[in-house]
C-alpha cells in the first residue's frame, strides 16, 4: 500500500498499487492482523459507525469514501482532460514506484517497506493467478507494442496528439488503416474530416434543378423507402424561350415515387426556391416545412392557385429538427438577403449531409441573428459525410460586405437627392433593404409609395408578420402621392432586372399610368443584374437617362451587396464542417468548377469532389460516393395557364417566326374535277412589306399555281403531298430572291 498526498487537502491518502483510494483501517488486533470480517466491516462502515454506500464521495479530508473491492480491478486511468505524460509524472512523484533509501521505498513524505505487495502477508493479486491469463497476455502484448500503458479513450481516431510513450512503428501502422482521403489530408496539415468511414444504408442525392444554371433549385434525398425534397423554385426564361413566363423543374421522378415522399423543406423565401412549389403541390400534396416568413410568402402564392385549403404548411425555427422517415432535418440559422433563411443538417443512416442553402456571413445583419457558425463547427467535429454549398459567388474574392453598408450609402444618396423625387428599384424580397429605405425616408421626412404587385405582396406580408417596421403615416397611395411635392416622396418599385412588364421598365418607356419620369427624378437601382439580364438592365438605364433623370446603379456606389458568400466565406464553411465529400451546388458550371477548386486548394482529394448535373443520382454508403445513375429531369415551361404544353417544337417554331416571319398560301380546289376554284393567294406576316414587294409576291403566286396544276394533272390527290410540294418550291424561290427562310403554311380548301 502506498501513501498518496492530496495537495489540495494537505492530507495523506492511502492508495493501493491500482490507484484506488482505500479507507483507514480500524484498530488492529493484538497479533497486528485483521480478520476478513473486520476488514469487510471497515470497508463498508464510516468512522462514526454508520453504513456508507461504496459510491459516496468523502465530504472532507478526515472522512473518506469506502470503496467496495471490485471483483476484477484494473489499473488506474488518468482522469478526463489529463494527459498520459502528466499522469505518469504524478505517479512517479506520489504513487507506486519511488526511490529506495536504506532498504525502504520513499513515496513523497512517507515511507513503507519496499517489499513487493504480492509478497506481503494476506495479499493475493489476480494478475498473478492462473485464471487471468487472458488479461496477462493482453497486457503483455499491449506493453510490447506500445511501450507503456495508454488509456482506451485516447486510442480512437487518427489524431497526431499521441503521447511520447507511443512507438512510431505502431502509430504508422494505425495510420495505414485510415481511409485514404483522411490520411493524405492529415499528413498535409490541411482539411481533415471526422466522418467515420463505415459502410451503412445507402443514401441517394438527386439534384432536380439548380446545377449548371441560376435558379430552379430542387434536390431530392432518398434513403430506403423515404424521400424528402429541399426547395422547389423557378428560373427566369432564357432569351430564346419566346413567350414563356417561367421555368420550373420536371417533377416526373417525384410523381413516380409519390408514396415515398415524406415532405418538402424550404430554405428561404426567394422565387428561385419557392416559385415552383404551387405546381408541385398540384401533383403531390405533401407537407411543407419552412420558417415563419417563408411560410407567409408561400401562402400568398398558394392563394393565387387556390391551394390554401389543401396545403399542409408547417412553421419551423432554427435549431429545430423534423423527422423525414429514417432521416431527420435540422434547421440552422444563416444570413442571406432575406430574413429567416436557414441551412440544413440532414441526419441520415449513411452520415450527416450539410446543405447550406443560399448563405453569407454577416456579423452585423439588419435583422435577425448572426449565422450559427458554432453549430457548423459542432457538426464538423462530430463528422460530416458531405457538404452541399452555395456556389453563386465562388468567382469573387474576399468577403461579402454587410447589408449595413447599403444603409450607409442610402444616407449619402438621400442627402444628395435633396429637392428631387427618389425612385428606388430593388428585389421585392429584400426586406432588410426595404427596411433601410423606410428608415431613411422617415429621417428625411418623406412619404413612401410602392409600385409592383410582387413588391406590394412582400411588404404587406412582412409587415403583418413583424419583419418590417413602418410607421402608420409613412405609406401612402397613388392619389395621395400626386398631391405631394416631389421632394417629399420616395417610390419603391420592382424592375431592377429590366423585366419588360415591371413597373420601372414601364416608367422608362413612358407607359406607366401614374408615374412619368422627369429631370426632377433621382433613380437608384439597388441590385446587380442576374447573369443574362445585363442587356435589359442597360436598356432601362439608357431610357431613364434619356428622360433627363439622374440614375445611380451598382458600379457607381455601394448600393447593393450580394446575399451570397464569397471565396473566403466558402473556405470558412469548408473548414468548419470538414466534410468527407463535397458537392458544389447553386450555380452555373463555371461557379461549380471554381467552388470545387477552393475545396482542392484546402486539401480535399479530387476524387471526393463531385460536380453533378441535373438528374444525376449521387449515391453514398458512408464510405464512397459516386454518380450511379440518372433520374428523369429537365425543364417545364409555364406559359400563361399552360404548364408543360410548350416544348422544344413550339419554341423552335416561335423562334422561326420571330427570325424570318410567315407566309400563308391559300387555295380552293374542287374535289371532283380537280380544278382550282380560287387562289392561290399569299399572305405575309413578318416577312416583307407586301406593297413594296408586289412583283416578288406575284411571282410567288405563279410558282404555287404551277405546283398545284402539276399535282392535279398527275392525279395526286394526297393533300399532304401537295402541301409538301408547295413548301419546297416556294421556299427555294424565296430564298433565291431574299436569302431568307420564312415559315410557309399552305392551306388547301376542298369543295
Amino acid at each position: 500500500m502506498a501513501n498518496y498526498r492530496n495537495e489540495n487537502e494537505k492530507e495523506s491518502v492511502n492508495v493501493n498499487e491500482f490507484g484506488e483510494k482505500i479507507a483507514p483501517k480500524s484498530e488492529k488486533k493484538s497479533n497486528d492482523t485483521q480478520s476478513s470480517s473486520d476488514y469487510s466491516r471497515s470497508a463498508y462502515t464510516s468512522s462514526n459507525g454508520s453504513y456508507r454506500p461504496y459510491y459516496k464521495s468523502y465530504n472532507n479530508s478526515s472522512d473518506y469514501s469506502t470503496v467496495r473491492k471490485p471483483r476484477h480491478r484494473t489499473a488506474a486511468l488518468p482522469p478526463r482532460n489529463t494527459s498520459v505524460s502528466e499522469f505518469e509524472q504524478r505517479r512517479q512523484q506520489y504513487g507506486y514506484r519511488g526511490t529506495e533509501e536504506n532498504g525502504k521505498t520513499n513515496y513523497g513524505n512517507t515511507s513503507v517497506q519496499s517489499k513487493p505487495l504480492n509478497e506481503q502477508q494476506g495479499y493475493q493479486s489476480y494478475r498473478s493467478s492462473g485464471t487471468h491469463k487472458t488479461y496477462n497476455s493482453y497486457q503483455s502484448d499491449r506493453t510490447q507494442s506500445r511501450g507503456s500503458f495508454r488509456p482506451r479513450y485516447e486510442q480512437g481516431g487518427y489524431s497526431s496528439s499521441y503521447s511520447s510513450s507511443q512507438s512510431p512503428a505502431s502509430y504508422s501502422s494505425r495510420r495505414e488503416e485510415a481511409p485514404k482521403n483522411v490520411r493524405s489530408n492529415a499528413e498535409s496539415g490541411r482539411l481533415t474530416t471526422n466522418h467515420r468511414f463505415t459502410k451503412r444504408t445507402p443514401l441517394k442525392i438527386i439534384p432536380l434543378g439548380g446545377l449548371n444554371e441560376i435558379g430552379k433549385n430542387m434536390t431530392a434525398f432518398e434513403c430506403g423507402n423515404d424521400i424528402f425534397i429541399v426547395d422547389c423554385g423557378l428560373a427566369f426564361p432564357d432569351s430564346d424561350m419566346l413567350g414563356v413566363d417561367m421555368v420550373i423543374p420536371d417533377f416526373t421522378y417525384i410523381e413516380q415515387n409519390a408514396s415515398k415522399v415524406r415532405g418538402i423543406v424550404i430554405t428561404h423565401g426567394h422565387e428561385d426556391h419557392i416559385g415552383g412549389l404551387a405546381y408541385l403541390l398540384k401533383k403531390v400534396n405533401i407537407p411543407v416545412y419552412a420558417t415563419k416568413l417563408t411560410i407567409g410568402l408561400i401562402e400568398g402564392k398558394l392563394r393565387e392557385h387556390n391551394l390554401m385549403g389543401s396545403a399542409k404548411l408547417n412553421v419551423v425555427a432554427p435549431k429545430q429538427t423534423v423527422k423525414m422517415g429514417c432521416m431527420a432535418v435540422e434547421f440552422i440559422r444563416v444570413n442571406h438577403s432575406i430574413p429567416d433563411a436557414v441551412a440544413l443538417a440532414i441526419h441520415t443512416p449513411a452520415g450527416i449531409v450539410v446543405h447550406t442553402g443560399d448563405f453569407k456571413v454577416d456579423f452585423t445583419p439588419v435583422q435577425g441573428g448572426v449565422i450559427d457558425l458554432a453549430r457548423f463547427s459542432e457538426l464538423g467535429n462530430r463528422g460530416v459525410l458531405a457538404l452541399m454549398s452555395d456556389s453563386t459567388n465562388a468567382e469573387r474574392m474576399g468577403h461579402t460586405p454587410s447589408e449595413r453598408t447599403v444603409g450607409e450609402s442610402f444616407i449619402k444618396l438621400f442627402d444628395k437627392a435633396e429637392g428631387k423625387r427618389i425612385i428606388i428599384a430593388t428585389f421585392a424580397s429584400n426586406i432588410q433593404r426595404i427596411q433601410q429605405i423606410v428608415n431613411n425616408a422617415v429621417r428625411n421626412g418623406r412619404k413612401i409609395a410602392v409600385f409592383g404587385r410582387s413588391m406590394l405582396n412582400v411588404i404587406s406580408t412582412a409587415t403583418e408578420l413583424g419583419y418590417l417596421s413602418v410607421p402608420d403615416d409613412v405609406m401612402i397611395d397613388i392619389d395621395t402621392m400626386n398631391k405631394l411635392p416631389p421632394e417629399k416622396i420616395v417610390l419603391i418599385t420592382t424592375g431592377s432586372q429590366g423585366e419588360p412588364m415591371s413597373a420601372l421598365t414601364r416608367m422608362a418607356m413612358n407607359e406607366h399610368r401614374s408615374v412619368t419620369i422627369t429631370p426632377e427624378d433621382y433613380i437608384i437601382i439597388s441590385a446587380s443584374p442576374i447573369p443574362g439580364n445585363e442587356k435589359m438592365v442597360t436598356k432601362v438605364v439608357n431610357e431613364l437617362m434619356e428622360s433627363g433623370a439622374e440614375v445611380v446603379y451598382e458600379s457607381m456606389y455601394e448600393i447593393h451587396v450580394s446575399g451570397h458568400a464569397c471565396r473566403e466565406e466558402l473556405k470558412l464553411m469548408l473548414a468548419l464542417t470538414k466534410p468527407a465529400f463535397f458537392i458544389p451546388a447553386h450555380g452555373e458550371y463555371k461557379h461549380l468548377k471554381k467552388h470545387a477548386g477552393i475545396a482542392l486548394e484546402m486539401g480535399m482529394d479530387e476524387s471526393n469532389v463531385i460536380i453533378g448535373s441535373i438528374g444525376d443520382v449521387i449515391e453514398t454508403d458512408g464510405v464512397t460516393m459516386n454518380i450511379t445513375g440518372k433520374a428523369p429531369s429537365g425543364k417545364i415551361l409555364v406559359d400563361g395557364l399552360g404548364v408543360g404544353d410548350v416544348g422544344s417544337i413550339v419554341l423552335r417554331d416561335r423562334k422561326h417566326l420571330a427570325e424570318d416571319g410567315l407566309i400563308v398560301v391559300v387555295a380552293t380546289i374542287e374535289s371532283e374535277s380537280g380544278m382550282i376554284l380560287a387562289g392561290p393567294d399569299i399572305l405575309s406576316r413578318g416577312f416583307v412589306y407586301v406593297r413594296e414587294s408586289e412583283e416578288m409576291m406575284e411571282a410567288a403566286k405563279a410558282v404555287v399555281k404551277k405546283v398545284l396544276l402539276n399535282c392535279l394533272s398527275g392525279g395526286v390527290t394526297d393533300w399532304n403531298s401537295i402541301k409538301s410540294g408547295i413548301m419546297d418550291e416556294l421556299n427555294e424561290y424565296i430564298y433565291m430572291q431574299t436569302k431568307r427562310n420564312p415559315m410557309i403554311l399552305p392551306i388547301i380548301e376542298e369543295v
